[in-house]
């Protein structure tokens, strides 16, 4: 900072009142914005509950939820979520986010350690014509010049408060911020796609169970027309008949068209939309869930991705917070530099000759910078970095808790789905029997026609709820798994926030 001098001359050593004043305003505002300094870090709430208050799973390793797809021994399972993970629109857009903070991060490192400063050169030609001289003792000679030089001067900031290492924490912070998104956007497509497949699997059982409950129509009605013709029974119940007939077969064709929407879906989100249908098996079969390992509330702050992706945004928010505290200490500077300069001119004591001057030079400087009118906006920087913080705080806080309610959730509601399942499977063996049973004594004759649609119609409503509960029974299954954070691996994540 300079200060120029006005006024009268004043004895050296001893500031003038004005200076004294600009010196101690200074000190004060410099000693103010230095306790700024000291703000407390954010503590934040990730309180657990020991356990879920859900039935407790089967005691499993946690590698199991890693890869939880392979506990479904489901062969074209496996290779979907695999093909998916490698080729599936939605991966490769994940690793080129993850590449492209990559990228930034190696920007970012060379920024802080390494000086930006480019070696400049310059060129530069003078053409001189003398158009007018008098007198005797002039000096003054026309004609061509020429002047070149190279210069690297470098500014080098010496890191005496930590600001480095400050900047560094948050590079690191925003690069793992981004692997635990990438890792997130896989776990889901995995979920995705083994919930597609379930859900076109369920689409299969009904298409057979349509098909088959057409064909049981198809042979009433043939009883019913048949008995109709030869007097046994009213024509009316051979109408009635044909129309159960039509409404089967519709119900048949419309699973049709879902299951084959179902599959295309699928292979567009595996990465293979334009494969034909016949490449992708879909088999008429629901199994049963796998057992899902038992864990432990407090095993979601490093087991779940968009956990760990809040804890490191908070990271880097408080490390943005700890620089903006810092850019209020003075900087100190050192700006070492070397040039080299070649002039041509035209030479005064021959005319027509040239004289050339090589000559090379280096510097070696300091600056000391304080902040003094940029406080107020510093001071106004710290503010919403503080702000910042204290909104990444939140949404972490906000992600724990909704990963635990996830968690409780999909636990609550598998039990549920199993339970459902069971007393499901149990009605429709029975009313499966009812139905044979009031088939085989209306094509005797023993009973009538209502009896044996009633029958069917008991038996055809628990084959779809059953259908329906084992298909739930599986996507919850998967909804489970990836709300306890399976997908990913974190021991093979090599970059965690780092603290301040």
């Amino acid at each position: 900072m300079r200060l120029a001098k006005t006024g009268a001359p004043r004895r050296p050593g001893r500031p003038s009142g004005s200076s004294r004043v600009l010196l101690l305003g200074t000190a004060a505002l410099v000693g103010a914005s230095l306790s700024a300094c000291t703000t407390a870090p954010r503590k934040v709430d990730a309180r657990l509950p020991a356990a879920y208050e859900a039935p407790a799973g089967t005691p499993l390793p946690s590698q199991a939820l890693d890869q939880w797809w392979t506990a479904f021994n489901d062969p074209v399972l496996n290779d979907l979520v695999t093909t998916a993970l490698a080729q599936s629109p939605d991966a490769r857009l994940a690793a080129a986010r993850l590449e492209e903070a990559r990228a930034v991060r190696q920007g970012q490192i060379r920024q802080i350690y390494i000086p930006q400063t480019p070696l400049t050169g310059s060129a530069k030609r003078t053409d001189t014509h003398i158009i007018d001289q008098s007198g005797t003792g002039g000096f003054t000679q026309g004609g061509v010049s020429k002047t070149y030089a190279a210069n690297f001067d470098v500014s080098w900031e010496l890191d005496l408060i930590g600001r480095r290492g400050a900047a560094r924490r948050v590079v690191d912070n925003d690069l793992a911020a981004a692997r635990f998104s990438y890792e997130g956007a896989r776990a889901a497509l995995a979920a995705n796609v083994a919930q597609s497949y379930f859900e076109a699997r369920g689409y299969a059982v009904q298409l057979q169970d349509a098909r088959e409950n057409a064909r049981i129509a198809e042979s009433l009605f043939k009883v019913s027309d048949e008995k109709g013709r030869r007097g046994l029974s009213p024509t009316s119940e051979g109408d009635r008949t044909a129309a159960d007939l039509a409404q089967a077969q519709a119900q048949a064709a419309a699973l049709e068209g879902q299951l084959q929407a179902a599959r295309r879906s699928l292979l567009i989100l595996v990465g293979k939309g334009v494969d034909p249908l016949a490449s992708l098996p879909v088999e008429p079969i629901l199994i049963t869930a796998p057992p899902v390992p038992a864990a432990a509330p407090a095993e979601l702050l490093a087991r779940r991705p968009d956990v760990r992706e809040a804890a490191a945004r908070l990271a880097s928010a408080s490390g943005n917070l700890n620089i903006s505290e810092l850019a209020l200490f003075p900087t100190l500077t050192l700006t070492p530099g070397v040039g080299v300069s070649k002039s041509i001119t035209p030479s005064f004591l021959s005319p027509g000759a040239k004289a050339s001057t090589t000559s090379s030079a280096w510097t070696l400087g300091a600056n000391l910078s304080i902040p003094v009118l940029n406080i107020p906006k510093l001071m106004s920087d710290i503010k919403a970095d503080n702000a910042r913080v204290e909104q990444a705080a939140v949404t972490y806080e906000k992600t724990v808790q909704t990963a635990f309610g996830e968690v409780e959730g999909a636990l609550v509601q598998q039990d549920a789905d199993e339970r459902r399942v069971a007393l499901l499977a149990a009605g429709e063996r029975r009313a499966a029997v009812a139905y044979e049973a009031s088939r085989k004594g209306y094509a005797m004759g023993l009973t009538d026609l209502t009896t044996a649609l009633q029958a069917e119609q008991s038996w055809r409503g628990a084959r779809t709820a059953l259908t329906g509960a084992q298909t739930q029974a599986l996507q919850r299954a998967v909804q489970t798994f990836k709300a306890l954070g399976g997908g990913w691996s974190p021991q093979a994540v090599p970059n965690k926030p780092s603290a301040q």
